[in-house]
């Protein structure tokens, strides 16, 4: 955009997508403040604020580093801010946010001590305690420990990100210097005491209290617990895809440099002093207000671990109870390609299980029939099944064709080791190009019936992760339509031979046909004035364009109602900009993860699922795909998720006109979207539905069985 451009910019109906975020984020502190969650589930939600506040650090504050290294003063587009001057507000902003954050930790932790479940201080130890730590730390700590200190002769080290290490200032003499011992990743963060396993001690507590036992010849004075976090914003280089170049080497590589980037943040278990203050900044080329001192534990990955160190006794009470994804036998038990043929199938998870999928994969996997596998793959779980189905059907002579996104950041490991899992069992790998991701989710399984060749296309929201299936609420459509199949097999064919600008009959694809087509589609709605209808449902909204657009079709009369989760730079209701426009975040126990686009009403409604959401790298730097739904009961259910989302009081809130998050008056019946979507898959799982009509004796006393164990 020209600076001719940028400067006649409204930003009166846009907000920062950097502060956008961090009010997101406090939305998902409010969960852990909420007296009706699960205490446990509190916790989770208050280390869900620190995971996500440290990828924030790591990726968006890193890269406003880098521009402000290279365009000092570049002109954010909604927000007219210089890079220089977001991250003034970034850290003004986290330094208040990180309040809340320490008082929320503070009374979920003194709440938890109320049901025995204690973090102790050694101070809190009683002498059967110290003794047990003391010999802890003499047999299993202490041999792993690699301590230094800091002078002329011993350099200061390299400080990975995200690893504790215990710092002190040593007195020899009259000489001052450094003194830190690296927390080793090998040890447990959590020590829990021989008589009840619900009293732990953090592992950096035990090696503060021994310093003394570490560094014999220096008096200990001011210690402190820390932190760095780095900028982890690495970039692929046009050099990876030179015909030269192995790609998975060059990705290692680009990993390693990840380790090495500069610190962007510093987190101390203490308030320093001046001099400390004044070391750290030095010698980490950090200025002070880039320093959080932290109440809560540095790193709140250590909370699964003490979960899992607990009697079920005391756990399974502050959990919620479990959900078990429903799994329509039926389905799994049959021929999945026979039941595709005669009717579209939707499967919204994690309510549904994602088992049909996979049986439908394997099936195919086994099929002589079936010709031919193509699939992109952005993330999978650490296990996972889908990459055994498409190893056995390489392995039993179909054409299999894996695109797999080596650049999903933070999996990249693990995609470059299913790459090679997948390149050795046959399976034809490829990896992408230059300047864009693949994030889409297609799968498209070619196979004959009767001489004629035939499609099943799957086309999801989300990724084919079989562990995030379970906890992320998304859509996966699978269809037999021949047109959408043809779609499908071309789009396959463009990213074989490179072409990204390929023509499709029904999908939308970016990076050059998505954003065109849904920027169409609102002008569609336009030119109907106050009958114009656009209902979306997104993780992020972020594209000057879409936002610029949506406005206008407020301006002409379009409703337009949005469930926008996380970062949403568009402002509602500002007058005469968007005053038709509505926008409602869903945070609860499941993340909000689907992306559906719906334009009109009735006869003529418009939708499509999509795995991308309306933000610029997704519109214009990936390949992403939307599919569009033609079957009306599916078109239907759809409109009804929509419906309860919208209607939803509890775990909803408003977005309002000057970017907060704000409570919906309980002024009608409460309605928690996602325990109503839990609700109706129970029902739905006995119930005679479209892919089913066997009926269950017992129907009413299950269900309600069911949803006492679930709701109590």
């Amino acid at each position: 955009m020209s600076d001719e451009l940028l400067t006649n910019q409204d930003y009166s109906f846009k907000q920062n997508r950097d502060i956008s975020w961090l009010r997101f984020n406090r939305r998902v502190l409010e969960e852990a403040e909420d007296s009706y969650i699960p205490l446990l589930e509190r916790l989770k939600f208050v280390a869900i604020y620190a995971t996500n506040l440290d990828e924030f650090f790591m990726i968006r504050v890193g890269s406003l580093y880098d521009e402000l290294a290279y365009a000092p003063t570049a002109i954010d587009t909604k927000s007219g801010l210089t890079p220089g001057e977001q991250l003034s507000k970034i850290y003004g902003m986290v330094a208040e946010l990180n309040k809340d954050y320490n008082k929320c930790f503070l009374k979920v932790e003194r709440e938890l001590k109320s049901k025995s479940i204690e973090s102790l201080d050694i101070s809190d130890l009683n002498e059967q305690e110290h003794k047990f730590v003391k010999k802890y730390f003499t047999d299993t700590i202490y041999p792993l420990l690699s301590p230094q200190i800091v002078d002329t002769h011993h350099p200061f080290p390299h400080l990975a990100n995200k690893s504790i290490y215990v710092m002190c200032m040593l007195k020899q003499k009259n000489k001052k210097i450094l003194g830190i011992v690296p927390v080793p990743e090998s040890i447990p963060p959590l020590l829990t005491m021989p008589v009840s396993s619900v009293r732990y001690i953090h592992t950096e507590k035990i090696i503060s209290e021994y310093l003394g036992s570490i560094f014999e010849s220096y008096q200990i004075g001011e210690r402190t617990c820390l932190s760095v976090t780095r900028n982890a914003d690495i970039s692929s280089d046009e050099d990876m895809f030179s015909e030269n170049v192995d790609f998975r080497k060059r990705m290692k590589k680009l990993l390693k440099e990840r380790k090495k980037l500069a610190v962007v943040r510093v987190e101390t278990s203490e308030k320093l002093s001046g001099e400390f203050t004044d070391y750290i900044c030095k010698r980490l080329e950090i200025t002070n207000n880039q320093i959080y001192v932290m109440d809560a534990p540095i790193r709140m990955n250590y909370v699964y671990s003490l979960i899992g160190h607990l009697p079920k006794s005391i756990s399974e009470p502050l959990l919620y109870n479990h959900y078990e994804p429903v799994n329509i036998q039926s389905l799994t038990d049959k021929n999945m390609f026979q039941i595709v043929s005669k009717k579209d199938m939707l499967f919204h998870y994690p309510y549904f299980s994602i088992k049909p999928f996979l049986s439908l994969l394997k099936q195919a996997a086994n099929d002589p029939n079936v010709i031919s596998i193509r699939i992109t793959i952005y993330r999978l779980a650490l296990k996972a099944n889908i990459v055994d189905y498409l190893c056995s059907a390489a392995e039993n002579g179909k054409d299999v064709t894996v695109i797999i996104e080596l650049r999903a950041r933070f999996d990249e490991q693990n995609n470059i080791d299913w790459s090679e899992k997948l390149e050795d069992a046959g399976c034809k790998i490829i990896y992408g190009f230059e300047e864009y991701k693949v994030h889409s989710k297609v799968c498209l399984i070619t196979y004959k019936d009767k001489g004629k060749i035939k499609y099943v296309t799957q086309i999801g929201t989300g990724n084919y992760n079989e562990k995030t299936a379970e906890l992320y609420t998304d859509l996966s459509f699978i269809t037999g339509n021949y047109e959408i199949g043809e779609d499908a097999a071309e789009f396959f064919k463009n990213m074989s031979i490179g072409n990204l600008n390929g023509k499709y009959k029904h999908l939308l694809v970016a990076p050059f046909g998505l954003k065109a087509g849904i920027l169409s589609l609102i002008d569609e709605e336009i030119t109907k004035g106050k009958e114009g209808r656009i209902t979306i449902k997104a993780n992020s909204l972020t594209d000057i364009d879409v936002i610029n657009k949506l406005s206008e079709a407020s301006i002409a009369g379009v409703r337009i109602s949005m469930v926008i989760r996380g970062i949403c730079c568009i402002l509602p209701g500002v007058e005469g900009k968007t005053d038709n426009i509505k926008v409602k975040s869903v945070v609860g126990r499941f993340l909000e993860h689907s992306r559906i686009y719906s334009f009109g009403y009735g006869d003529s409604q418009k939708i499509f699922i999509s795995s991308a959401d309306l933000m610029t790298r997704n519109l214009n730097r990936r390949v992403e795909v939307a599919c569009p739904i033609y079957d009306p009961e599916i078109k239907n259910e759809i409109n009804k998720m929509l419906d309860i989302m919208l209607y939803d009081n509890v775990k909803a809130r408003v977005i309002d006109s000057k970017g907060s998050f704000t409570r919906i008056p309980d002024n009608r019946i409460s309605i928690n979207s996602q325990e109503q979507f839990m609700i109706q898959a129970i029902q739905q799982k006995y119930s005679k539905s479209r892919y089913q009509i066997n009926r269950f004796r017992g129907l009413k006393d299950y269900v309600r069985n069911s949803l006492e164990r679930l709701f109590g």
